[in-house]
C-alpha cells in the first residue's frame, strides 16, 4: 500500500486498516512456524505496510 494512499484514509478506516494486517500477519506468522511458506516476503511487506499506517496515523494526531 503506497502512502498515498494511506493518506487519504480518516482515522477510523487507519485503525480498522491496522488491525486487519495485524491480523494477516499474525496468521502468517503463525503458519511460517507451522511449516513453510511459499512467499516470506509478505511477512516484511505486511510489517512495513503496518509501521507506515501508524506513522501517518502519528503525523494527523501532531497536527490536530
Amino acid at each position: 500500500m503506497k502512502t498515498s494512499e494511506i493518506r487519504t484514509l480518516n482515522e477510523t478506516e487507519l485503525d480498522s486498516k491496522v488491525n486487519d494486517l495485524r491480523e494477516d500477519y499474525f496468521k502468517l506468522k503463525f503458519k511460517h512456524g507451522i511449516r513453510q511458506l511459499e512467499d516470506t516476503s509478505k511477512l516484511n511487506s505486511l510489517r512495513k505496510d503496518i509501521a507506515r499506517i501508524k506513522t501517518v496515523i502519528n503525523e494527523k494526531k501532531l497536527k490536530a
